[in-house]
């Protein structure tokens, strides 16, 4: 398969890489079929296909800069978090599900908050990269948390924080969800490291296409040409995928609620 023979060479010494040029090549060849130009499968799809012939991206030894937690143990960690009290387990649980940086989280206002679009708008300028606004679909559970949250605060001003520190008019403490995962005996890993534990998820768990994942992370596009051409930020799919995220995430947090 001629698929597989141009993503072999690179798959382990690069896995980055080669992910990325599947996705491109899955993208090009459903492409090609809306246009009629080809017929049949995709054969660069993971799921159902390349997942049969290539190792996983989680079981390829790569550099770990934010320890993560694996994918299938999140459902019994997101359990362990629902037991959490304060505001540190709210807010990492918001950073988890929506799968936003720390700082995102800790530095989003009332005011970023779109409750009635279910939309969270996070301001260029609050971004790791300058690349325009990102928005980020709210799913329901998000929904929950920001409702206790309001709740806590009674008529928070636009410019207050949504996830306030111990000082008025202050946020929470770059450390607090850092402090919090030691409290639950978790030194392994790190909040940072949630986003990998989403990437891996979408890349083994799911069809999405690359491109999709890589916006709900709020990643830029490094290929140049890619960029120039791209129109669109795949808000509607970013929206499902969440939706699924996060019902994969709190599947056991559910069942256990609806056996008690």
């Amino acid at each position: 398969d001629l698929v597989v023979k141009a993503l072999k060479p690179i798959w382990t010494d690069k896995p980055e890489t080669a992910s990325r040029l599947r996705g491109r090549i899955e993208s090009i060849l459903d492409y090609a079929t809306t246009q009629g130009w080809r017929q049949g499968d995709n054969p660069a799809r993971w799921k159902g296909f390349l997942e049969n012939v290539l190792p996983a991206k989680g079981r390829i030894a790569r550099v770990a800069h934010h320890p993560a937690l694996k994918w299938r143990d999140l459902p019994q960690f997101m359990v362990e978090l629902a037991q959490q009290e304060g505001v540190a387990a709210r807010a990492l649980a918001f950073t988890i599900l929506t799968a936003s940086r720390s700082g995102e989280t800790i530095g989003a206002t009332w005011s970023e908050i779109d409750l009635a679009a279910k939309i969270w708008t996070i301001p260029e300028w609050r971004l790791k990269k300058r690349q325009g606004d990102h928005r980020v679909p709210l799913t329901d559970p998000v929904l929950a948390i920001l409702a206790t949250m309001r709740a806590a605060a009674g008529t928070p001003a636009p410019a207050a924080f949504v996830f306030p520190g111990g000082k008025p008019g202050t946020g929470l403490s770059n450390m607090a969800m850092l402090i919090l995962l030691r409290r639950m005996g978790r030194d392994d890993i790190t909040t940072h490291g949630f986003r990998s534990t989403f990437r891996d998820w979408a890349a083994e768990a799911t069809d999405y296409r690359h491109e999709v994942v890589e916006a709900a992370l709020s990643h830029t596009v490094s290929d140049k040409v890619v960029a120039a051409y791209r129109r669109t930020d795949f808000f509607d799919r970013r929206r499902d995928l969440m939706v699924d995220w996060a019902r994969y995430a709190l599947a056991s947090v559910e069942s256990e609620g609806s056996a008690s």
